[in-house]
């Protein structure tokens, strides 16, 4: 009787022991990846804690927090895909820190995936630490085909989500990767790394619909934000760009099968120390005959900017393309409106459209550009007749021959 009763307290105890401590990893629908339960530590690699603790959290059926306090974490890889029975919120307080070496990785071309979630929230203030000087420094990939293509974050069909209060620092590659979003925001989100840093893009957006980017501080050493084929309805509103080349619709035309451009809205933004501006780059003699429409840059400031307006349909870097044939994108209603600031070379405005299908419904007006160097501004529209207004003679498509790169973009 005696045994039979102390075995029912025990039993009673190790319930209770077990009720408590799942109240402490679920308290108001958290999980702690430090917990007992999921054992990280600081200093030590938690690609299986992370793992653990998010598929818990996806099989919740009530809203749920994924927490990582504090402390710098190694993390190999991670993916997290949905769907998810409710909404999630990641909140990175701490470091992850990527391996220099991206041949650890499973998947060479990702660090970390979001995939197939809606409803979801990536907040805390905390560091995606890519560690990529190793890579930079054989990043050249037109030259080098063993360069990393390693990015720190993608987000593939990711819907009705948040990202705030987060720091990507020293990608590999691209910072952010964007393709399938819908209904996606960007805001007060940090991207750093040189100006120096190969082909390390902070944004990258491609085939999303609605997707926002506010308030948020860009340098790096490409474009602080790149705008890919079938984006629609993008509004970048509020961003610091600089240092890196500018904020960029393209480019676009060198694949098949890419998808039009539309509803792109660029406004209230800064531009400092960058290569380029504004601007919209494709190909020439591209397979891909699309339309790019309905873009608009508005309220900039430039602050010292090489380029700061462009539209370049004879975009090929490293000489990498046939110029013989014109770029197959028609490019219509696109407007440059209160521009204003300092430009690093000579010419302010380029507007190069493509001879078989010239850009339609150009605008520019309130522009109100300065040169910091010695020299006088000058422009060049090509295969456009865009509507001015309030734009210096300077400005104001004043030349049509063609440029000479020699001299800082000077007209020869």
């Amino acid at each position: 009787m005696g045994l039979k009763l102390v075995m029912n307290l025990l039993s009673i105890l190790m319930i209770l022991s077990s009720a408590s401590a799942r109240r402490e990893l679920l308290s108001d629908g958290e999980f702690d990846v430090t917990s007992a339960k999921y054992g990280g530590k600081a200093g030590s690699d938690i690609s299986q804690a992370l793992t653990n603790a998010w598929k818990d959290a996806c099989a919740s059926t009530s809203p749920s927090k994924i927490i990582i306090p504090k402390g710098t974490y190694p993390l190999k890889e991670a993916e997290f895909s949905g769907p998810c029975k409710a909404p999630i919120e990641m909140q990175l307080q701490g470091t992850l820190q990527a391996p220099e070496d991206s041949t650890q990785l499973t998947k060479p071309d990702t660090w970390i995936g979001f995939l197939y979630i809606s409803d979801f929230t990536l907040s805390g203030g905390g560091v995606f630490d890519g560690q990529g000087a190793k890579a930079w420094k054989a990043n050249d990939c037109q030259k080098n085909p063993k360069c990393s293509s390693t990015i720190n974050i993608r987000f593939h069909q990711v819907k009705k989500s948040l990202v705030k209060d987060i720091t990507s620092l020293n990608s590999k590659n691209f910072h952010f990767n964007i393709i399938g979003a819908e209904q996606l925001t960007f805001d007060h989100v940090t991207v750093t790394a040189p100006g120096d840093s190969l082909n390390t893009d902070g944004i990258h957006i491609g085939r999303s619909n609605g997707v926002n980017i506010t308030n948020c501080v860009i340098g790096t050493g490409d474009d602080c934000i790149s705008i890919g084929d079938g984006t629609k309805q993008l509004t970048i509103e509020k961003v610091t760009c600089g240092p890196g080349h500018g904020i960029s619709v393209g480019s676009l035309g060198k694949y098949d099968n890419e998808e039009p451009v539309a509803g792109i809205f660029v406004k209230n933004c800064t531009i400092s120390k960058t290569q380029n501006g504004v601007r919209v780059k494709t190909w020439p003699n591209g397979p891909s005959a699309i339309t790019a429409s309905d873009i608009h840059f508005e309220d900039i400031i430039m602050d010292n900017v090489q380029n700061p307006i462009v539209v370049d349909q004879e975009y090929c870097p490293y000489d990498q393309c046939d110029k013989s044939a014109s770029s197959k994108i028609k490019i219509s209603n696109v407007s440059f409106k209160n521009i204003r600031g300092t430009s690093a070379t000579a010419l302010g405005v380029k507007v190069a459209c493509s001879k078989s299908n010239p850009c339609d419904q150009v605008v520019m007006s309130d522009i109100d550009l300065k040169l910091s160097g010695a020299g006088e501004l000058t422009s060049q529209c090509t295969n456009t007749k865009p509507t001015i207004t309030n734009v210096a003679k300077a400005l104001a498509c004043a030349t049509d021959q063609p440029v000479d790169p020699a001299k800082g973009g000077a007209p020869k």
